[in-house]
């Protein structure tokens, strides 16, 4: 079952990375190009959101049943996990990052509830997007990452 949670996991990425890239789009398009803010923007929002926290739930699962995560700072203690760079990256910097990220995407779909300005809008809502893109492609387990590398799917 593990596995299969993973692999999960593992195509969720994709699904939000798709979705960032939508919705920061969407954004800057209608920051730079004075546009309202319409249904189909808090629509992209609200699919990310959603899928943001359905990652979070299998993340946190793989982070409690896995082998990484708190298994790792069980096994090894803390201060020995922060001396490794996958345990830590595993145990802390991952969920870590990954929570900061859904924490601001949660945001920038709360400002298309606001009574603002629809430029304000888009503003606000493309750096939130985009400073939670930065975080999640910083603190995905790449490929070519030596030593916290995942495959691709």
């Amino acid at each position: 079952m593990y596995t299969g949670v993973l692999s999960l996991h593992s195509f969720l990425r994709w699904v939000i990375l798709i979705l960032e890239i939508v919705v920061i789009y969407k954004s800057f398009t209608g920051m730079t190009g004075n546009r309202p803010f319409t249904a189909g923007d808090k629509k992209a929002g609200l699919f990310l959101m959603i899928s943001a926290h359905t990652q979070l739930l299998v993340g946190i699962y793989l982070y409690l049943a896995g082998p990484w995560g708190m298994a790792t700072i069980q096994n090894l203690g803390f201060g020995e996990a922060m001396k490794d760079p996958v345990a830590r990256f595993y145990a802390v910097e991952h969920i870590f990052g990954m929570l900061v990220a859904i924490i601001l995407i949660t945001l920038g779909r709360g400002v298309a509830k606001k009574a603002i300005p629809d430029a304000a809008k888009h503003k606000r809502s493309f750096w939130l997007f985009l400073v939670a893109l930065v975080i999640i492609l910083a603190t995905i387990p790449w490929p070519f990452r030596a030593g916290i590398s995942r495959p691709w799917i």
